[in-house]
């Protein structure tokens, strides 16, 4: 583990980003403290003290920042995302997902 957090950028090209936004914040709400901000389309998603998301809205998308403690952990996480998002998104999945290297913050 490293001191410094491992932050990833994601992109996922889709039609209803608001829509598969909102249902992953009502799926993972049971489990952590999610929010949903609906002014603008961002839901964040407090994995645990070290882990978390942060998805928004865009009118060709959605806007993923994940930051981990690890950079393995950061792979491990995009794969969860792309699949929750990916069931919501089933007329339309798999969406195409784009990430930069990650990057130590």
């Amino acid at each position: 583990m490293t001191d410094t957090p491992i932050i990833a950028h994601g992109f996922a090209k889709c039609e209803k980003p608001e829509r598969y936004i909102q249902q992953l914040v009502k799926h993972w709400g049971h489990k952590m403290a999610t929010t949903y901000d609906e002014g603008d389309g961002m839901g964040a998603f407090p994995f645990s003290d070290l882990e978390s998301a942060v998805m928004v809205a865009r009118p060709e998308g959605i806007a993923i920042t994940l930051t981990t403690a690890e950079a393995d952990r950061n792979v491990h996480m995009r794969g969860v995302i792309e699949e929750h998002i990916d069931r919501f998104a089933f007329r339309e999945a798999p969406l195409d997902y784009k990430w930069n290297d990650t990057e130590e913050a």
